[in-house]
């Protein structure tokens, strides 16, 4: 088999495709279907998924919630200072490994204040231009978070956050607050397409994994396997792992609800495709070639070149027919990336 290098994961995108805003409705998103086993391509929409997946079926989503990860503030001196916090590393939330910026300025010893009511101060550096930062607040952190933070949307979406972005950057079931990046396919849904898919019987089974800055970085190295994922935290609940292993022996099939789903469902996965309960951190890389064990189909939405993500969708639909799909997308318009619309591989 060749070799699958970076450049084999790139693709040119219009600068105009890249949404900067969330579609009018979250399930009238267009959805492109790939069937990996016929190679056909079709165009609809999100509210489709009713009349696609069948009765018996699981719908594995991410209760990960979004927090308001990103803090602005000023030094002592006056100067402004930004703080994006990537994950918590105790219990209570006070102190969080974080970006920092302006990165030569905040050192150790360093403070920002965010608002009378909430500080930060710098702890330590880490690898790859981290810190180690500790919140200073009377609050419980993650409220001080949720009235003084911001929600960290991505660069590329290119405009200042708005109230909106905060409903709207949430999938309508994000329950367990974790996450600096939303697992972006599960924006696509509402309570009412919910609501029609568990009435037909199709059951919806959560499961967590708080998405760090890792999951978007770009892939820098020439060789993928050089490439090193950052570690992130997963759970999938004993009740989860028993109605996903029922539905397999049963016969019906596990839709994957984007590639944090996948990631996780991969992780606790045995070599049977039997999935285990348990919490933990992972840095599963999936890339070509892999076999999936737990994931018979996929929703996610179309991603950066040269990304992890990217390379997990060619994983489990082929590098050709996604490259095919990709350009398709292009050619009818679609939009790209974490406001944008969908693609589904049967």
């Amino acid at each position: 088999m060749v070799e699958l290098r970076t450049a084999d994961f790139d693709y040119e995108l219009p600068e105009e495709l890249i949404a900067r805003e969330p579609a009018p409705r979250r399930d009238a998103s267009r959805m492109l279907v790939v069937d990996r086993r016929t190679g056909a391509l079709a165009h609809r929409t999100v509210a489709d998924l009713v009349a696609i997946v069948p009765p018996g079926d699981a719908l594995v989503v991410n209760e990960t919630r979004v927090i308001p990860a990103r803090l602005r503030g000023r030094k002592s001196t006056g100067a402004r200072g930004e703080i994006l916090l990537l994950h918590a590393e105790d219990a209570e939330a006070r102190r969080w490994v974080a970006l920092v910026r302006p990165a030569a300025k905040l050192r150790e010893g360093a403070w920002v204040e965010v608002a009378p009511e909430l500080a930060v101060e710098i702890l330590e550096r880490r690898p790859e231009g981290q810190r180690l930062v500790a919140l200073h607040t009377p609050l419980p952190p993650l409220d001080a978070l949720e009235r003084f933070g911001e929600v960290p949307l991505p660069p590329y979406i290119g405009r200042p956050v708005r109230p909106e972005d905060r409903e709207r950057y949430q999938t309508v079931y994000a329950r367990v607050p974790g996450s600096v990046a939303a697992p972006t396919a599960g924006l696509h849904f509402t309570p009412e397409l919910l609501a029609a898919l568990e009435a037909k019987g199709v059951r919806r089974v959560p499961v967590v994994l708080h998405v760090g800055l890792g999951t978007f970085r770009p892939v820098a190295v020439d060789d993928p396997a050089a490439h090193r994922m950052h570690a992130e935290w997963y759970c999938v609940p004993p009740e989860s792992a028993d109605a996903l292993n029922a539905v397999r022996a049963a016969g019906g099939a596990l839709w994957a609800v984007g590639t944090t789903a996948v990631r996780t469902l991969e992780t606790a996965a045995d070599a049977s495709g039997r999935l285990r309960p348990g919490t933990g951190w992972t840095d599963l890389f999936i890339r070509p070639p892999y076999r999936f064990r737990a994931v018979d189909h996929l929703l996610t939405n179309f991603h950066l070149p040269r990304s992890t993500l990217l390379m997990l969708v060619a994983a489990f639909a082929g590098l050709e027919l996604v490259n095919r799909a990709y350009a398709e997308a292009v050619a009818q318009r679609y939009r790209f990336y974490s406001y944008g619309d969908a693609m589904l591989v049967l």
